[in-house]
């Protein structure tokens, strides 16, 4: 097989791990299990509360700069197969991750019911297909056709990396052609409202078409850091604007004047043809405002230093722990949110069994990860790959 590299790749990479990537995963898990279980205290102080965008958009980005850390070096060759085998075999693997997911789900809903005497959850996020039409739910939930509520990011990040050796080829030899063609998709995907139909009936939660512009910029920032750059230069004037929004964001969000006149000023805006995805915050086709909050955000995180600092530190431990393993986590997590949703159908906003449950479930998936980090029977260097270093830029912006 040929091995002719395209593409000089920098000789003199830095040889330890980036703590942020990993610390900042774990937090954006903490803060989906926190979300996925509605009407809680503690999810009033998860991000999304204080900017335009929330941990799902982190986390597709995320996503792609892992991606690109770990499998651009196999698309510099002239035939990479093997970067293409790596890439499906992981797609794979989440997609019985999310099958695994969907049917514990309806195995807690159907537990609840028959041991606990609580049936609502057969009949939340959709689960009731099974029983209206369940020839088009066996159809639907292998197919990805149908997912059923708070199961919907494993299929788009399926998606996403079925489609990841064509993006990743391109983005090593032409990364700025590569994140034009990414972002005139995204403007036809949200103009347009264009995202892959749903069996039997609807569109996809997330729009691939329209998301896949931040699994794109994270290839391209993971192949800029694996080059040992970054993909966009630290500049005081670029903080200032990235700061100066995320303020706004914030205060748009907490200030009732501020974010009343800034919805009528949007308004006012696509009243004059300004297009609705630059002028209001559908997540669905990841609209312009949350676009720029969570581009402004990772840039801060990028570019300040104390951030790496306080990521490096003792207190972030478990969130890098939880980052390192986040597969695992996350469906550990995503299946816990159902048992505890069962619970509140009956139970309804209580402080202080909420916090119980939901520290539970942290511990779990903490314990979990633990287990997997660092349990003796782990003779395949699965844990010894999840420590391997990172590129220092990992996070550039």
């Amino acid at each position: 097989m040929p091995d002719a590299v395209s593409i000089p790749v920098a000789r003199h990479l830095p040889k330890f791990r980036d703590p942020r990537l990993d610390v900042l995963r774990g937090m954006a898990l903490v803060m989906i299990f926190i979300n996925h279980v509605p009407g809680n205290f503690w999810e009033d102080w998860t991000s999304r509360n204080f900017g335009f965008s929330d941990a799902a958009e982190g986390f597709v980005l995320m996503a792609g700069i892992s991606a690109g850390l770990a499998y651009s070096t196999g698309f510099r060759v002239r035939w990479p197969w093997q970067g293409v085998a790596r890439i499906w075999r992981r797609a794979w693997t989440l997609y019985l991750v999310h099958l695994l997911i969907t049917f514990g789900a309806l195995g807690i809903a159907a537990a609840l019911a028959v041991f606990a005497d609580m049936p609502a959850m057969l009949w939340k996020h959709g689960m009731g297909l099974l029983f209206r039409d369940p020839l088009g739910f066996l159809i639907g939930v292998p197919t990805l056709g149908f997912q059923i509520g708070y199961a919907n990011i494993l299929p788009l990040y399926f998606v996403l990396l079925m489609a990841a050796p064509l993006v990743l080829w391109a983005a090593v030899r032409r990364p700025l052609w590569t994140l034009a063609a990414s972002a005139l998709l995204w403007i036809a995907a949200s103009y347009f409202r264009l995202t892959l139909p749903n069996y039997p009936t609807g569109g996809w939660q997330f729009s691939p078409p329209a998301w896949q512009l931040l699994f794109v910029l994270g290839i391209v920032t993971g192949i800029a850091a694996k080059q040992g750059r970054r993909l966009v230069p630290a500049r005081r004037w670029l903080m200032a604007v990235a700061v100066g929004f995320l303020l706004l964001s914030l205060a748009w969000m907490n200030i009732p004047a501020i974010g009343k006149t800034g919805n009528h000023l949007l308004w006012m805006a696509n009243q004059q043809g300004v297009p609705g995805f630059m002028t209001s915050f559908n997540k669905p086709y990841l609209n312009l405002p949350r676009l720029l909050h969570l581009l402004a955000l990772f840039y801060v995180l990028a570019s300040w230093g104390a951030v790496r600092q306080a990521c490096a530190s003792r207190l972030a431990a478990p969130f890098a722990l939880l980052g390192r393993q986040a597969l695992p986590v996350f469906a550990l997590g995503s299946i816990t949110i159902y048992l505890i949703q069962g619970i509140k159908t009956e139970t309804g906003e209580n402080f202080a069994l909420d916090t119980m449950m939901l520290g539970a479930g942290l511990a779990l998936q903490l314990a979990f990860a633990t287990a997997r980090q660092y349990w003796p029977a782990d003779r395949d260097g699965a844990g010894k790959a999840a420590a391997a270093p990172l590129p220092r830029t990992a996070l550039a912006a």
